[in-house]
Formats: structure tokens, sequence, C-alpha cells
């Protein structure tokens, strides 16, 4: 009899794990019309909603018996988009989605909508390169840290050939691992590489966050110590002809602090969206006279993209308006949209033709 209890209890207790267990659900689920459904689950959660750069205002989900939370949103532009979900005011990524936006401060998935055609972005059966997560010694910073290197299709580290670099930096909360992650640099390298739009070149991506240091020590660690750690493991071009430096938001304001500031180092300077409300954009361009023929003549490029709806718009055209007025040639590139991801692979895909020919 103490047994048969005993037996009932195990199997009482086994149902109440499976009771608890969450159901198995897909989310997000994407259709073949571009709709997308997402699903999240929770019992005892009174409000959920999705927020997404798909939306223009987060939408609610609604809750089956069972608990699972869903809603299924129009057709969407086809590309790759964070999310996130609000749970009871509380911002959290999807927990049935491994996609995760590599971010510092948002908790965001992502959600990738395939075009009926390949997207420049997309994964297609081209030659494929490499991507490396590497350590170096910051003398500038007394730290060992980190950063990608993509070396591109068919890529000899003993061969002859001598490959031209460019330097990526991610936005202000981003990681050293969001250009490939998000932005998908490695693939678009990849399809531009295959169609012969782009040189075979290879691209760091450092992490450009410093603190507590000084973030303007980034500068100094670039120059001083990740470029001489490249060329000491890599064969690559050691001189300006060879080396683009390209970012992002607080990336593109690093961008422009050090690609201008040192324009022996650098004949490509790809500015993304700058964010340059900083001491040390201040600094280095209140006063600055440059020597605009000379500069003019050793930058092969010198390019600030920007989208008509990024929060940044207003300060980015002041900051062209104010490069225009230094005599310096500038290649604005003005497109639709805002402070995205979305953009962001757009304007790399723009640069990336233009870089090394």
């Amino acid at each position: 009899m103490k047994q048969f209890s005993y037996t009932v209890m195990l199997i009482l207790a086994g149902l109440q794990v499976l009771a608890q267990r969450p159901p198995a659900i897909s989310s997000p689920d994407v259709h073949a019309d571009h709709r997308i459904t997402f699903r999240y689950f929770s019992r005892t959660a009174s409000k959920v909603t999705l927020s997404g750069e798909f939306l223009s205002a987060p939408v609610k989900m609604v809750k089956d018996t069972s608990g699972i939370w869903s809603v299924t949103v129009p057709p969407v532009t086809p590309d790759i988009y964070p999310y996130s979900f609000w749970v009871d005011s509380v911002q959290i990524a999807d927990p049935n989605n491994t996609y995760i936006f590599a971010n510092e401060r948002f908790k965001r998935s992502i959600v990738d909508v395939p075009g009926d055609k390949p997207l420049v972005h997309s994964l297609q059966s081209v030659p494929h390169g490499k991507i490396s997560y590497e350590y170096y010694h910051s003398e500038t910073l007394g730290s060992i840290r980190t950063l990608l290197v993509y070396t591109p299709p068919g890529f000899n580290p003993n061969g002859k050939m001598k490959y031209p670099v460019l330097y990526l930096i991610h936005g202000g909360s981003d990681t050293e691992e969001t250009w490939t992650k998000v932005g998908r640099a490695n693939l678009i390298a990849d399809n531009l590489i295959a169609q012969n739009k782009a040189v075979s070149m290879i691209i760091v991506m450092p992490y450009g966050n410093v603190r507590p240091k000084p973030m303007a020590d980034f500068t100094a660690d670039v120059i001083n110590d990740i470029i001489p750690f490249i060329e000491a493991n890599y064969p690559v071009i050691r001189e300006s002809k060879g080396r683009a430096v390209a970012g992002f938001s607080v990336g593109g304001g690093q961008t422009l602090n050090i690609g201008l500031t040192n324009p022996d180092k650098f004949a490509y300077v790809c500015s993304y969206a700058p964010y340059t409300g900083t001491d040390e954009f201040k600094k280095n361009f209140s006063t600055w006279s440059p020597d605009a023929a000379a500069m003019n003549k050793q930058l092969k490029l010198f390019t600030i993209s920007v989208g008509t709806e990024d929060f940044l718009y207003e300060s980015v055209k002041q900051n062209i308006a104010m490069f225009n007025e230094k005599k310096l040639k500038l290649v604005p590139f003005i497109v639709p949209g805002g402070h995205t991801w979305m953009n962001c692979k757009l304007f790399l895909a723009n640069s990336l033709p233009q870089l090394f020919k």
C-alpha cells in the first residue's frame, strides 16, 4: 500500500512538472506573403505587446486559453529587423528565437524576412569568406581586447597577395559582433566580391567601447595597437591606399575622428549616420583648419551617409555643411529611413564597391 501511494505521488509530481512546462511554440514564423506571426508563452502576464522596427507603433498580442500570446503583422518589406516583446512593461527578447541582436543595452531578437530575389545581405550560393575571433594586447588601454576579422574567399595567409583592409566600427551600445550578426557585413562582402562589384578585402571589426577609459582613447587604440596587430599577423597593404575606416552612429563619429585626424593612414573614410556630440569631435573639429588641397589629394573617398528620418539627420547635415565649408571633397549618401541597421546594411553595400579601386 505504501509503495502504491509513493507511485501515485511520483505520477502526480510528474504531471505537475509537465503542467508547468511551457508548450513548444514557434516564433517568429515568416509567411510566404511576408506576413509574420510572433508567439510568446505566459499564463501570468496581464499584457504583452510586440515592438519592432517594421512597425510604426507597438501592437498588442492576444492570449489564448493555453497561455500563448500571438499576433500576425501585415506583410513586411524584406529585410532583417530587430524586435522585442514587452511583458507587463518589461522588455525581453523572444525566448523562442536564437537569433539575438548583439547589443549591450537593448534586449532584442532579429527576424529575417527574405526577398523574392536574394538581397545583398542574404546567404547565397557563392564562395564565402571566414570570420575569425582574435585577441590583441592594447598598450593604449592596458588590456587584452577582442576583434573580429573577415578574410575573403580564397584568402591565403602565406600567399603573395597583399590585401586592403577596412576597419569597420559598430554603434554605441553594440559589440564587435553586431556588424556580422545584425549587419551581415561578411555576407554583403561575399556577395559583392562574387559579383565583381567589390575587391577582395579584409574587414576588421573591433570593439569600440573602451570604458572606463576615455572614449577618445579608442582612436589611439586603433592607430597604435589594432593596425599594428593586423599588419603583423595578416598579409595586408601597409599604405594609406590599402586602408579604409567606416562606422555607424557613435562608430560613425569615431570614424571621422580616426580617419580625418590621421589622413596619412586612411585613403577611404566612410561615416554612417555619425553621432558627433562628443568632446573628442569638438576638440578635433571646432577650430579645425585642414589643408584641404592636400587632404583631397590623399583621400580617395570621403562619404557621409544618413537617412532622412534619422534622429541625427539635422546634425549630420550640419556636419556635411561644415566639411563642405572646409573645402573637403565630400560625397553625401542620403536615403529614406531612420537610425537603423537596415540602413546600415545599405550604407555598407554602397561603400564596398567604391573601396580600393
